[in-house]
């Protein structure tokens, strides 16, 4: 095929991409599926070889269009393609919290992923995630949970144990850092996360509140419980970090930025979710068998505890395709045994089926895989069930008030504040 796309990215706009892929002739025979994804990690890079099998198979043509990294500018687009109801994109990756709000615009596929026996080899809970009003919305491909990334040369080399609280992640960071900038490494940095105002702050700052006995923002029951003394504590003891053990940078750093810094040696510890594991160990990377994971740390004080925000992907298929039968055949197979064990030897995501936890080429791919159950157990969810259609709302209000306390242009006290008059407004209407 000649004239076969497989990755197009984006320029001007997402639309005007779809716009040359369709004048393109990119489908020489049989039907040509259309996916959005995130692009993150190597998930781009290796979706030829992913879904070359399913295409082998059914003759069938399967064009990738990227989105940018961030989720929250990437579920803005999904939106409004959606309420346009578009019928060039037919198959969508999902995070894990879009369920509730996007459920309206995709195909039921619980009978099909019954026969195909996927809801009985996925762990429950994630299928329970998908699951809007009894109709599955959409097939999960992979799972996630952060955890905290650290030099094991670095600590050792500086008589340093693994921290467990975020108060000896401050401290061991400094003291390192100070340490090497001393000797002459005047790059390195104690600590990177993601700062930027977008969804990964949210889950970085869920974290840090959680841990520290302050809440879920939302609680399960709609309670809303962000504004209090042990969340405010938790955003200051962030925003301490800024300029001192994290670069001025952080405030800016998505998933890629951190890893980037992280990945050529110049940080001690960094919070990321499992994808960068594999990629830290590449050939063209500086800290190759040089680090390990381990929980996320501790608050202090009542309520204590490591907390790391569930994520994890998903592919859903619009009901405003026309290749509706093709693009759910697709989503199968991408959430089948196959398909994630070739994501986890080729990209290290997390399988959301129990039995590849236990097959030997995963497990000798990824011995890190051991450590994630560890982590899993913490794991904390997102406020999208109790806000339902709200989430994006609600997400976007907190971790814009978050970004202003780490960026230090409010006070916590005052941030959280205004944060949950502004939460009322919204879920109290």
């Amino acid at each position: 095929m000649n004239h076969k796309l497989k990755a197009i990215a984006l320029r001007s706009s997402a639309l005007a991409t779809l716009a040359a892929l369709a004048a393109s002739g990119a489908l020489a025979q049989g039907v040509q599926v259309t996916v959005v994804s995130g692009a993150v990690g190597a998930a781009v890079a290796n979706f030829d070889a992913l879904v070359k099998p399913w295409e082998d198979r059914t003759g069938n043509d399967a064009v990738l269009v990227p989105m940018p990294a961030s989720t929250t500018d990437q579920f803005g687009q999904y939106r409004l393609w959606l309420a346009a109801q578009n019928s060039d994109i037919d198959l969508y990756q999902t995070d894990v919290i879009w369920a509730p709000q996007l459920a309206e615009h995709f195909v039921d596929m619980t009978e099909a992923a019954t026969q195909a026996g996927l809801i009985e080899q996925n762990f429950p809970s994630i299928i329970e995630s998908q699951t809007v009003e009894g109709k599955l919305v959409a097939i999960p491909i992979f799972t996630d949970a952060p955890a905290l990334y650290y030099r094991t040369d670095l600590l050792e080399k500086h008589g340093a144990e693994v921290p467990t609280t975020w108060a000896e992640l401050t401290e061991t960071a400094q003291k390192i850092q100070d340490a090497e900038r001393a000797e002459g490494n005047s790059e390195i940095w104690g600590f990177v996360w993601q700062g930027n105002a977008y969804e990964g702050l949210t889950c970085d700052a869920l974290e840090w509140i959680k841990s520290n006995g302050g809440g879920q923002i939302v609680e399960p029951d709609g309670t809303i419980s962000v504004n209090n003394e042990q969340a405010a504590a938790a955003l200051e003891m962030a925003r301490g970090w800024v300029g001192t053990i994290s670069p001025e940078g952080v405030l800016a750093y998505q998933e890629e930025e951190a890893r980037g810094l992280w990945q050529t040696g110049n940080a001690v510890f960094m919070r990321n979710w499992p994808y960068a594991y594999l990629l830290g160990n590449g050939d063209d990377s500086a800290v190759k068998g040089k680090f390990d994971v381990a929980p996320l740390p501790m608050g202090s004080g009542e309520g204590a505890q490591s907390a790391a925000t569930l994520g994890g992907w998903n592919m859903a298929v619009s009901k405003y395709s026309q290749h509706q039968e093709a693009a759910m055949d697709l989503a199968l197979y991408l959430g089948s045994a196959e398909a994630q064990k070739q994501r986890s030897l080729n990209e290290g995501n997390l399988p959301t089926l129990p039995a590849l936890y236990e097959d030997p080429e995963v497990l000798e791919a990824n011995p890190y895989f051991a450590r994630w159950p560890e982590v899993f157990q913490q794991a904390v969810p997102r406020p999208s069930a109790p806000t339902q259609g709200d989430y994006n709302e609600t997400s976007t209000l907190f971790f814009t008030a978050v970004h202003s306390v780490i960026s230090g242009e409010e006070d916590a006290a005052d941030a959280l504040d205004d944060l949950e008059a502004d939460l009322e407004d919204l879920l109290e209407d």
